[in-house]
């Protein structure tokens, strides 16, 4: 199996990488996103670390079984072979009807197939109020026409 854009990555396949991660993950659907991982992929996401794609789609189905209503946006940072960092917000509410904007950054590894070897990411949150939402397009892929981080000043 491979997952194209396959590294060596130029802007245009890092920027397209960085757009299909995106979609993926704002599906919502964990076993559709593991697939993008390497079958021993290496995470470390704030205080856990999965390891292996199995690891991973449970962290993912926790993940959304407590956030909400989950819209990210990605952006890309830098690239460099086969390596990807990215900036990305996503806002969410728990099940008590509190929203947050989380910020966060991330490294990425692909192996040669174009699956994720290893993701790093760096994550910080805070509660904002309804109206402070700024991700407010219908579930699942973000519109085309939908502001990115930096044309929204995030």
């Amino acid at each position: 199996m491979s997952r194209p854009p396959l590294p060596p990555f130029d802007e245009a396949s890092a920027r397209e990488k960085v757009r299909l991660a995106e979609d993926g993950w704002n599906s919502r659907d964990p076993a559709k996103v593991a697939l993008a991982y390497t079958e021993d992929t290496r995470w470390r996401n704030r205080a856990e670390f999965p390891r292996g794609r199995d690891e991973a789609r449970v962290f993912l189905e926790r993940k959304w079984a407590r956030e909400l209503d989950y819209r990210l946006i990605k952006e890309l940072w830098a690239f460099s072979g086969n390596r990807i960092a990215v900036r990305y917000a996503y806002e969410y509410h728990d099940d008590s009807g509190n929203w947050y904007r989380a910020y966060g950054n991330e490294n990425w590894e692909f192996a040669p197939d174009g699956l994720m070897r290893n993701r790093h990411a760096s994550i910080n949150e805070h509660p904002i109020s309804e109206e402070e939402r700024k991700f407010r397009w219908p579930l699942g892929r973000r519109p085309d026409d939908h502001p990115g981080l930096s044309d929204l000043g995030l």
